[in-house]
């Protein structure tokens, strides 16, 4: 199982309901607003690197308000 945390910039005021919609997505672990230069944070889970690709793209950024993300993929060293 791959694991990342996707960090999200939304546009303003759009934060809570960004992490909300990112929760109901599956694969998604944990989705919450947070302060600082990333309006939410995410921890999602594939099954492979590609997956997790597709999950990023094809759900997550389609998500209205979302203006950028980072995925910042776990390792296990």
């Amino acid at each position: 199982m791959v694991q990342a945390y996707i960090l999200i910039q939304t546009e303003v005021g759009r934060a809570a309901a960004v992490a909300q919609a990112i929760a109901d997505i599956p694969g998604v672990a944990l989705a919450e607003d947070v302060t600082g230069p990333y309006d939410c944070i995410a921890r999602v889970e594939a099954p492979t690197v590609d997956e997790l690709g597709k999950l990023v793209i094809a759900k997550i950024q389609e998500v209205e308000g979302i203006t950028r993300t980072l995925t910042c993929t776990v390792v296990h060293v």
